[in-house]
């Protein structure tokens, strides 16, 4: 039996939202179907809108990931938290660690109330930048749906280059971006 800890990575602080990273603890406990008391016990902020209830893909894929091997967390899911209510309205978390380019894909969402208002922007920023601090970690990817045109017009608002395309098995036909971190940090250092 694999003990998980309840360690976590340090939390993201982005304009208006803070970004805080699920415990493998916490991750197993969400994918074993434990109830939102204990998985948000302590923790200082709610699930109002349900993120990641009922065992949303990012949960189903991560859970297997972090069994296999539990450093891998890490990565993995973040909360993205409201600062104002303290309320989760959104997860993002990269889909592995970085693979043998140094490539970091990620996903992102945001519950519908909260859409167009800068939060994705803010997010994919802390995370970016979180990321390009981590040893590595060369190049950041982001697949979208052609169709999703506010989710395209965020990716390349950052810069990202297209550069593909491809099946997705669950969501059909995305586009795949992507920039290197030394040009992201060229143009989106402060």
């Amino acid at each position: 039996m694999v003990l998980y800890s309840d360690d976590v990575e340090q939390v993201i602080r982005c304009g208006r939202v803070d970004l805080h990273h699920l415990s493998a603890r916490r991750l197993m406990a969400l994918h074993e179907g434990a109830e939102q008391e204990l998985v948000f016990a302590g923790r200082g902020y709610t699930n109002p809108y349900g993120i990641l209830s009922d065992q949303d893909p990012p949960v189903r894929w991560r859970a297997p990931q972090v069994q296999k091997d539990p450093a891998t967390n890490k990565w993995f899911i973040r909360w993205i938290v409201l600062r104002s209510t303290s309320e989760v309205i959104g997860s993002t978390s990269f889909h592995a660690p970085p693979d043998e380019r140094g490539m970091l894909e990620i996903g992102l969402g945001l519950h519908e109330q909260f859409h167009r208002q800068g939060y994705g922007y803010e997010t994919l920023m802390g995370m970016w930048l979180w990321a390009a601090a981590q040893p590595g970690v060369r190049i950041f990817r982001y697949t979208v749906s052609p169709e999703n045109v506010a989710s395209v017009g965020l990716v390349q608002k950052f810069g990202f280059h297209h550069v593909g395309q491809q099946i997705d098995l669950d969501d059909g036909p995305e586009d795949i971006y992507e920039m290197s971190v030394e040009e992201f940090l060229s143009a989106h250092s402060q």
